[in-house]
Parts: C-alpha cells; sequence; structure tokens
C-alpha cells in the first residue's frame, strides 16, 4: 500500500471515529459551553457528510451504543435517501433500521413516523418498515392511548386497514378514526378511556401520562390521584413522583438497585446533602449493585484501575442536561470499581474530595495534577493496568498540563504501554465536531451512559492512530453482525 493510500485510510478512518464520538454524546441540546443551535448545526453538517462519503458506516452505526437522538436521524436519514443507495445496501439498511427500531422507546418511535410524514418518505421499504413495528407491538390498544397522536399518525401513513366489525384492530381504528361510534370498547384501556371522560373511579386504570390529565379535568386531588395510580405508573415514574407521595415522614418504597446505573447517578444528584448522608447505605449500596449488573462478565477483569473523575464546575451540564457530565463521572466510578480486581480500584476526584456520593460541580478543572497522583504507583510499587479519565477534556489549572504530562509518561517512562491509557467525555464539541481531546496519543471516545463504558473502550483503541479503515471497519461488521443476529434470535 503506498503512502497516499495508508493517508486515505486514516483519514477514514478519523471521520468515522469523529462521527461515532458524537452519535453517542451529542444530542442537539444547550451544553456548558456551547448553545443548542450550535450543536444541531454541528450535528447536521456530521450527518450530511458521512452519510454522503461513508454511507456504510452511516447505517453500521446503529448497532453501535449511540444514543436514541442520534439513532433516530440516522434512520431518518436512510429512509430519505434510500435512492442513494444499492440493493444490497438497502436490504442490510432495512434489517438495521427494523432492528434498532425494536430497542427505541415507542414513543420516539411514533415521533420519527410523525417526521417520515412530514417529509413525505412514502416508498413501499418505509411502509414495509412502519407496519412491521406496529405489527410487533405488543399491546396496540395500549398504544393508541398512551401516544394517540403518533399512532393515528402511523397508521394514515400506512393506510393500515383496520376493518370496521369485532376484534382488536377493528376497535383501534373506531378509537382512533370514530370516536364515539362504539358504546364501550372490549380493550380494557380503550373503555377505561371512553368512561375516564364522566367517571372518576376510571382515571385509575389509565397510563399514568394520560390519566394526569383527566385527574386535573376531574379536580381531583394531587395526593388522591398518585396513591391511586401508583400501582400502573412505571419505575421512573414512581421515582419522579416520590417526593409527592410522603406520607407523614414515610418515603414510598422503591427498588433503587433495579434501576439502570446512569440514570441511578442522577438521581442521587438530585437529592440534598443531607439526603444523600442520611441514605447512605441505601444509595451506596444500590450505585454498587447497578454497577456490578453493568460490568456483567467483566467484572474483576481490569486488574489495576485507577481513575480521574471531574467534578469541577463545568460538570454541571447545562439547563437541558443538568449533572449529566457529573452524573455520568459517579455512575463510571461505581463501575470501574468493580471492573477492577478486588480492592485494587482508586478514583480521583479533581475537587481532591474522598467521598464520591457528596460531589458537587465545583472549582476549576486541575486534571494534570490529578493524573500525576493516579500514575502513582499503588501499593505493592505496581504501576496502574489502566488509567481512564472521565472529563469535558477542558484541562485549565493549569492549562494543557494533562496532555504534557500523558505525552511525556508515554514516551519517556512507558514506552512499552504497560498502562493502558483512555479518556471518556461525556460532552459534545459542536465547534470542533467531536468530543475534546487531551493528548493526540491518548485514545478519546465520546460516552453517554457508563454502562457503555467496557465497548467505548475497545472503539478508542482505533482513535490512538495505529490502526486504519480495515480493522475499524472488521469491528463495525462484526457488531452488525452480533446485533442482527442477537435480534433473529429474540424473534
Amino acid at each position: 500500500m503506498n503512502t497516499s493510500e495508508t493517508l486515505a485510510d486514516l483519514v477514514a478512518a478519523e471521520d468515522v471515529l469523529l462521527f461515532v464520538n458524537a452519535a453517542i454524546t451529542a444530542t442537539g441540546q444547550r451544553e456548558f459551553r456551547s448553545d443548542a443551535v450550535g450543536q444541531q448545526l454541528s450535528l447536521d453538517f456530521l450527518h450530511a457528510y458521512v452519510r454522503v462519503n461513508y454511507r456504510r458506516v452511516y447505517a453500521s452505526s446503529l448497532a453501535l451504543d449511540i444514543n436514541d437522538h442520534n439513532a433516530v436521524r440516522i434512520v431518518l436519514g436512510l429512509l430519505e435517501t434510500s435512492g442513494e443507495a444499492s440493493a444490497e445496501e438497502r436490504r442490510t439498511e432495512g434489517r438495521l433500521i427494523a432492528a434498532r427500531l425494536a430497542l427505541l422507546p415507542p414513543q420516539r418511535v411514533y415521533r420519527l413516523f410523525g417526521e417520515v410524514r412530514r417529509a413525505g418518505i412514502n416508498n413501499r421499504r418505509t411502509r414495509a418498515i412502519m407496519r412491521d413495528w406496529l405489527a410487533a407491538r405488543p399491546d396496540l390498544g395500549h398504544d393508541a392511548v398512551k401516544y394517540r397522536g403518533g399512532v393515528k399518525t402511523a397508521a394514515r401513513h400506512i393506510h393500515l386497514r383496520c376493518p370496521e366489525g369485532a376484534g382488536p384492530l377493528a376497535e383501534v381504528g373506531a378509537f382512533l378514526f370514530r370516536p364515539g361510534r362504539l358504546p364501550r370498547y372490549e380493550h380494557r384501556l380503550l373503555d377505561a378511556w371512553r368512561r375516564a371522560h364522566y367517571e372518576q373511579g376510571a382515571v385509575a386504570e389509565l397510563p399514568f401520562t394520560v390519566a394526569e390529565g383527566f385527574a386535573v379535568r376531574h379536580g381531583m386531588k394531587r395526593e388522591v390521584f398518585l396513591k391511586r395510580a401508583a400501582p400502573r405508573m412505571t419505575r421512573l415514574e414512581r421515582l419522579r413522583t416520590q417526593e409527592q407521595r410522603v406520607v407523614g415522614d414515610r418515603r414510598p418504597e422503591i427498588d433503587l438497585t433495579v434501576m439502570p446505573l446512569t440514570r441511578l447517578a442522577l438521581y442521587v444528584l438530585s437529592l440534598p446533602f443531607e439526603q444523600r448522608a442520611a441514605r447512605r447505605t441505601e444509595l451506596t449500596g444500590a450505585l454498587r449493585t447497578a454497577a456490578r449488573r453493568a460490568a456483567g462478565g467483566h467484572a474483576g477483569s481490569w486488574g489495576r484501575v485507577h481513575a480521574v473523575l471531574d467534578d469541577s464546575f463545568s460538570s454541571s451540564g447545562s439547563g437541558q442536561k443538568r449533572r449529566r457530565p457529573l452524573a455520568v463521572a459517579l455512575a463510571c466510578h461505581h463501575l470501574l470499581e468493580a471492573l477492577a480486581a478486588p480492592g485494587a480500584y482508586r478514583g480521583l476526584w479533581t475537587s481532591g474530595r474522598g467521598d464520591a456520593l457528596l460531589v458537587r460541580p465545583w472549582g476549576p478543572t486541575p486534571l494534570g495534577m490529578r493524573v500525576l497522583d493516579a500514575l502513582e504507583p499503588g501499593p505493592g510499587g505496581a504501576a496502574p493496568d489502566r488509567l481512564v479519565i472521565v472529563s469535558d477534556g477542558w484541562d485549565n489549572a493549569p492549562a494543557g498540563l494533562a496532555g504534557e504530562v500523558l505525552r511525556v509518561w508515554r514516551k519517556r517512562l512507558d514506552p512499552g504501554r504497560r498502562t493502558a491509557v483512555v479518556h471518556v467525555n461525556p460532552v459534545y464539541d459542536a465547534d470542533g465536531f467531536d468530543v475534546r481531546r487531551l493528548a493526540a496519543g491518548v485514545p478519546t471516545a465520546g460516552i453517554r451512559d457508563a454502562e457503555d463504558l467496557p465497548a467505548l473502550v475497545e472503539i478508542a483503541r482505533f482513535a490512538e492512530g495505529r490502526t486504519g479503515a480495515a480493522e475499524l471497519h472488521a469491528y463495525l461488521d462484526r457488531r452488525v453482525a452480533l446485533f442482527l443476529g442477537e435480534k433473529e434470535t429474540v424473534s
């Protein structure tokens, strides 16, 4: 391979990693250092650039741990430009789209179908994908009540046949397009919705988000409504309304251990310091249980792990992503503890705090000083096997010290790479079209949920510049095969 081909491969690999990092971290919302408009413009450019130049990679990204916002954008982009793909590409894309839609929350899928209709995308493949997804829904009557507008839009777009007469589909059709025509419905939720217009007792039978509107309409007291609705709430709805359902000094029982790790970390950080301290055993136990579950088969396999965790003021995030960077750092702290060998983990916060449960966004970002501390040998004089840095990359006390420390460490003290160093960044830098990096030789990956950390460490190795497009494409092909294979097994 000549020099120009090698250079082209490296550029292609960098472009792909750039997009993957953006698709994992960016949501088009305001961040601490950039507004929503800048985020959206940056994402618009990246999606168009990668779709046009690397369509195969663009579609393959659906098999990676990208966030739902970008997964929806990729699906819409592929459906909008299906004429630019070959027949074989369309077949693969169709399978990837169907597999990804099955994993997305239904409300996002219904919003996507609304965008498809507004964009006028009405080819046979699109209608088939929508029809198959609707057919696979476990209870279309439930969806018709909870996401009425979305189901109605999708049914119209694919010309869903809802025959008159008896049967579940006939009732859904009557509910959506001929309301008031049937005196009652056989489907329990459809009939509860009908009765809730005049019968207060039927309100508690409805999904919580639908029932809230009827409760206001009937003038029900909030406490009474929440007590009646509690059995039908989702786990997150119970958590959000927990403080409103306190009876005397007694808080309702909620099993925090079943919550996803990053979501649980966000909840912990939303609590006042007094509550965190008072509930220390419960909250710490729940975080460790969630971390062990997220670690899975990797638990205890990473050897000696040292971590630098960013709790500087910028980790407060923004009004739209409140405390999200700090929550990712807190979740990673507990996950890395589970991944490390027993007793071989050391977590260092940039603020110098030693109590992870009481962290708060505060002060500058002295990453360089903390990296120096983290590279110090642990018990027995051994250097860490892994150094993981969780930060937005704005090293400013003093500026650039972390990158210089890591450069000298790698070049002079550890040229054999005995210590694996990786930087995971939860914040998308709209101006740079990527997550901010600490140093050229340090692999960096975007991260949204701490649960994805083991997979992201594998992706990050491609960012070191020692591998080209061939290795990266082989990795993507493996992820696609695994993604589609798992879906086929489930179905």
